[in-house]
């Protein structure tokens, strides 16, 4: 692995990470209805450095194989997707558009998983976290948009 290329597509994640600190989820979300198995606050930030470690590492492993172009770019639309997320919810409130692109993101993610898989085993095993964070993120995302209803 080339470590120019982890620092890069660190970097790309570090992008997605940053609109975190620029749309934060304040006193708005904190008094929406929350279903009781919403994670505590303290873990999403761990979790996301966590994911955002291995998206970087698995998109360094594979962008240095062959035929890699098809994968790469779909590393790229889940990270643009991701990057979205975050100021449609928090910052522009938008609970059933942020659905939306949460649906796109969870296709992108399984999409780069399954290419990921096919060039690279430990870059696509990476990728199962990702998946099944962002399958928690999209069932909150639902849930509190249906306990929010004047929010939505």
């Amino acid at each position: 692995m080339e470590w120019g290329l982890f620092f890069l597509f660190l970097c790309a994640c570090a992008a997605a990470a940053a609109t975190g600190a620029m749309f934060q989820p304040g006193a708005w979300y904190q008094r929406l209805d929350k279903p009781p198995w919403t994670p505590p606050n303290w873990a999403f930030p761990v979790v996301w450095t966590t994911l955002y470690l291995c998206i970087a590492y698995a998109a360094a492993r594979v962008a240095v194989l062959p035929d890699s172009g098809y994968a790469m770019a779909l590393w790229a639309v889940q990270i643009a997707f991701n990057t979205l997320w975050t100021p449609v919810f928090f910052g522009l409130r938008r609970m059933k558009a942020a659905m939306v692109v949460l649906a796109a993101l969870w296709l992108a993610v399984a999409a780069t998983l399954v290419a990921f898989l096919q060039l690279d085993l430990i870059a696509g095993l990476l990728f199962v976290p990702y998946l099944a964070w962002v399958t928690t993120a999209g069932a909150l995302n639902f849930s509190v948009w249906r306990r929010n209803p004047s929010e939505a």
